[in-house]
């Protein structure tokens, strides 16, 4: 992870703003919906890179006892300010050595995923996710997926010939990240080989955005009720099975069960 320069990303980068928009807020809702499933009243959540508290914030209104940890202290600093019952800790998602042994019943891990370019910090990160979270607890795991990648950037917008003479796409047709980029794309492959290696069991894979990311100046061109039925059309085909992987993030759902 090239931590340095995702500091200085994400001390420019507005979150909030990214899950407010239409396509965005699509993602947010779609989550929100799977973590609110898997909630039971008196739950510990920890939402580990947590960015400005998109998600730590309302499951905190909501009465949870609810931990942040996140890298930018500018961020850090957003959450504090916007809700004062929510613990945070400025930390990385590879090292939680500050969080004891099976603490959370609910544990988030939406952004490291993106930004993790190694398998062997994927790994250390799931790790370290599944020691903090209780037996029998949930994990869910966010990742941006390569398909996405190579359809909008390769072919949409028409950089796959410079692309591949360039080895930034693989004859796989996989982005290649360098250790100094700032994101890591998987396939659906890459991500059940990391469950299998870390011995965490999947209860189901979602799309959270689905076709959204692909249509979005027709989002935003939707009046009010369009575009509240297109929420409901996700929502009802967010876990098929040939739609997951094709969206921009993938949401994977699992159990600790040790």
């Amino acid at each position: 992870m090239n931590e340095e320069n995702l500091i200085k990303y994400y001390n420019k980068f507005n979150e909030d703003k990214r899950l407010t928009r239409r396509r965005g807020e699509i993602e947010f809702i779609t989550s929100m919906k799977y973590i609110h499933e898997y909630l039971k009243k008196g739950d510990k959540i920890i939402d580990i890179g947590a960015g400005t508290g998109r998600y730590s914030v309302p499951l905190s209104e909501e009465g949870y006892d609810v931990t942040a940890v996140e890298l930018v202290k500018h961020n850090i600093k957003q959450i504090e300010q916007k809700n004062k019952n929510i613990k945070t800790i400025l930390g990385n998602a590879k090292d939680l050595s500050m969080i004891e042994d099976n603490t959370f019943n609910l544990t988030l891990l939406f952004g490291p995923m993106y930004h993790l370019i190694s398998k062997e910090e994927k790994i250390k990160a799931m790790k370290e996710t599944k020691r903090i979270t209780k037996k029998d607890g949930i994990i869910m795991i966010a990742y941006c997926m390569n398909d996405y990648a190579i359809i909008t950037h390769g072919f949409i917008d028409n950089n796959i010939k410079e692309s591949l003479k360039t080895k930034e796409i693989n004859e796989s047709f996989h982005v290649t990240p360098k250790p100094t980029d700032l994101y890591s794309r998987l396939t659906l492959e890459e991500i059940n080989e990391l469950n299998e290696i870390t011995n965490l069991k999947r209860i189901k894979i979602i799309s959270p955005d689905g076709p959204a990311n692909y249509i979005r100046q027709a989002l935003n061109k939707m009046d009010d009720e369009t575009y509240k039925l297109f929420i409901k059309y996700h929502l009802s085909t967010c876990e098929r099975p040939d739609l997951i992987g094709a969206g921009a993030h993938t949401l994977d759902i699992l159990k600790n069960d040790k």
